[in-house]
């Protein structure tokens, strides 16, 4: 379900627009292409590569520009093993070989067991990968895709526009103010004319 911010017409039009960017770009697009061979328990391709996709449409620049990574997030509660992440991931990355991309795999039913000693404090385990999206650190970036019966699946907590406005704003529901501004401060750096909503004001 999209968060109503800009109003139900716009949200479905950002969603077409998506799913065509997604299929412009050549790394999202053999992400998709090689889903079934991926085979993740309840996989998402999430965050800044869609992000950063829609702002360089939206800034000029080639669809590839300043994006450094793909994320993959899958939920297995089954087994929370490092090992298991761990051998997923270089499972993927093998497939995605071709791919001139960092692929960054996680099972977000770990993530609290590794949570603190990366950031300082304890998170709740999540329940599911769309769970975690809630949690992602702006609204913009918090939204994940997949194949679906018929099209690509979308889920976007808070909605598509400030993705497709450029429009940087702070997910306060687990990150702290450093960890936004690093994170403004790198996007900047790329995308100098992004719009970015100061921590105090998100």
């Amino acid at each position: 379900m999209l968060y109503d911010r800009g109003g139900v017409h716009k949200e479905r039009i950002c969603s077409v627009h998506l799913e065509r960017l997604i299929f412009m770009s050549p790394p999202l697009r053999k992400v998709l292409d090689a889903w079934s061979v991926i085979d993740l328990k309840n996989c998402w391709l999430v965050a800044g590569c869609l992000a950063q996709t829609v702002w360089n449409e939206k800034f000029g620049f080639p669809l590839e520009h300043g994006v450094l990574d793909l994320d993959l997030v899958y939920f297995d509660s089954t087994d929370i093993s490092a090992d298991s992440e761990q051998q997923n991931s270089e499972r993927v990355r093998s497939v995605l070989s071709d791919i001139p991309l960092w692929v960054d795999v996680k099972n977000e039913a770990r993530v609290h067991v590794w949570y603190k000693e990366k950031f300082g404090y304890s998170i709740a385990p999540y329940r599911s990968v769309t769970d975690a999206i809630d949690t992602f650190p702006t609204t913009a970036t918090a939204a994940g895709i997949r194949p679906g019966e018929d099209d690509i699946e979308v889920y976007a907590p808070f909605g598509l526009t400030d993705m497709f406005d450029g429009i940087v704003r702070a997910n306060k529901r687990q990150i702290t103010a450093q960890i936004y501004e690093a994170k403004v401060s790198r996007w900047l750096s790329h995308w100098p004319n992004l719009q970015i909503v100061p921590w105090d004001e998100s």
